[in-house]
């Protein structure tokens, strides 16, 4: 069976953001001055041949944990959809 995952990866909140600092310079030049802060990350699709939801999602992990997400900088999460 075929199941959807989307995943979430974000600069840890604690961790300064350079490329989100940029967006927002750029933005406050446009003069979108209400805006305090930017984050820029990663939106991932995967599409997964599994045995289960279970296994799937087991599957995107290990993908997070080995390529898509570096622990040190970045935390990610998971999400099954239709």
């Amino acid at each position: 069976m075929t199941y959807n995952v989307q995943i979430k990866v974000m600069p840890l909140k604690d961790l300064l953001d350079p490329q989100g600092k940029a967006v927002l310079g750029g933005m406050q030049n446009l003069g979108l001055n209400a805006i305090s802060d930017v984050r820029v990350g990663k939106h991932i699709t995967l599409q997964i041949e599994a045995d289960s939801e279970e296994q799937s999602k087991q599957i995107a992990e290990d993908a997070c944990k080995k390529l898509l997400a570096n622990p040190v900088m970045e935390f990610y999460e998971i999400e099954m959809i239709n």
